[in-house]
């Protein structure tokens, strides 16, 4: 009597998580030593494609595991437990400049995953997977209230954790892509923070914005004075323009946040003029171009100013900051601002508030972790109303390990300095 193969099964745990949270994807039932592909499949809401997949030879016993075997080919290489969401990129044939972000955060992204018998790297579509799984990854936890706000002339998104408070608060800010961006700080809130996502200006629009510091201390109060935020523990969390405004917040504004954490930051800030101030060309300066036409902008901010009236004065800062830094950084030159921060915050004696996180072939747009890597994307050019593409920088693999590594210590930089022993900790 012939002994019937048990088929491949493939398992993903946990099928539902937050989006920084391990994924491990097992394959048993393997013939030992048999090529397979591991395959990332998601749909995103624009109904753009992405993909990622790994190359393995199951084991003695018939399984591959991500977390103990390497990949030996495909959009990822070696032994990494989340390479199929890090190496992500649209599949063939897809728009160019593509960025994945998520809008809706009440709705989880969701992957399938599958494996295929062989080492596959194209024309996925006309083979049938052996097996396959879904998983869904959220940015925001059960519990977590989502509320919009429209108050005293603040445009934004409050998220509250679960439970009674009171809990610490941050401002979220976002670059200058402008719009309203809700998943770090579903996050963030995710973690035991009332975070606010802020908006300050449409996409493309920041050109014609005319909003002055005040908008953003008033944004500031709206979270102290919120009946679920302690209101002693509030911090700022920015990226990119974003982190230029939290910067000079912290150094030159009427709030005072217990703690700032600058991504990808500066601290130009021209004093006295709207925020359309912060990123009009200046004069004599060129943007380059890579040899895919991608705009360089980091060279139009060199050499950084002697001039106070060029930039923040964080020689008034009182709180701990954090700066996040990409060395590979091609829209801004993160380094080279740090250098000076650190330098004015050590000529007054205040270089202990100040940490730096730099790392290597690491670009502009630091993500939470596992988000996948945008080396150069699409972007509406408010000054001259054209849509170009912009260079970020980093390598894939180096910049998603920074994802992962700046995540960690950004949210024990926050605990250190925000946290209150009562607040929970979500779970999905």
């Amino acid at each position: 009597m012939s002994q019937v193969t048990p088929p491949p099964i493939l398992s993903v745990a946990p099928r539902r998580a937050l989006v920084d949270e391990q994924l491990g994807v097992q394959v048993h039932n393997l013939p030992p030593g048999a090529p397979v592909t591991l395959r990332c499949l998601h749909q995103s809401e624009d109904k753009d494609v992405w993909e990622a997949y790994g190359h393995y030879m199951s084991d003695a016993t018939g399984a591959v595991s991500v977390a103990d075997h390497v990949s030996l080919g495909g959009t990822y290489r070696g032994k990494e437990v989340m390479g199929l969401l890090w190496s992500m990129r649209p599949v063939p044939g897809s728009r160019t400049g593509l960025r994945l972000r998520k809008r809706n955060v009440c709705t989880p992204m969701l992957f399938t995953i599958s494996v295929y018998g062989g080492h596959v790297s194209h024309d996925f579509s006309g083979r049938r997977p052996l097996a396959e799984a879904l998983t869904e990854r959220w940015y925001k936890a059960p519990g977590v209230r989502r509320v919009e706000v429209n108050d005293r002339g603040v445009r934004g998104t409050l998220f509250i954790p679960s439970g009674p408070g009171p809990f610490p608060g941050l401002l979220d800010m976002w670059g200058g892509g402008g719009g309203l961006l809700e998943y770090r700080s579903a996050l963030l809130a995710s973690h035991g923070y009332v975070s606010l996502a802020l908006e300050y200006f449409a996409p493309g629009e920041l050109a014609s914005a005319d909003l002055e510091l005040k908008y953003f201390e008033t944004a500031f109060d709206l979270i102290k004075q919120h009946p679920a935020v302690n209101a002693d523990k509030v911090g700022i969390f920015g990226l990119s323009l974003g982190a230029a405004v939290g910067i000079h917040m912290a150094a030159e504004s009427a709030v005072k946040p217990a703690c700032c954490i600058s991504i990808s930051g500066s601290h130009f800030y021209p004093r006295d003029q709207p925020l359309s101030g912060m990123q009009q060309p200046i004069s004599g300066r060129q943007i380059r171009v890579d040899e895919e036409q991608n705009l360089i902008w980091r060279d139009i901010s060199l050499p950084i100013s002697s001039d106070l009236s060029r930039k923040t004065d964080v020689r008034r800062i009182d709180c701990p900051l954090l700066l996040v830094i990409g060395e590979d950084d091609q829209n801004t030159p993160a380094v080279e601002y740090a250098d000076d921060i650190e330098q004015m915050m050590r000529s007054v004696g205040k270089e202990h508030l100040l940490t730096r996180l730099e790392y290597p072939d690491t670009g502009h747009l630091i993500e939470p972790p596992y988000s996948p890597h945008f080396r150069a994307t699409n972007f509406m050019w408010d000054y001259k109303k054209t849509k170009v593409t912009l260079l970020w920088g980093g390598q894939t693999k180096a910049h998603s390990d920074a994802q992962e590594d700046s995540w960690k210590k950004m949210l024990s930089f926050l605990q250190q300095h925000l946290y209150s022993p009562q607040v929970p900790r979500a779970r999905m």
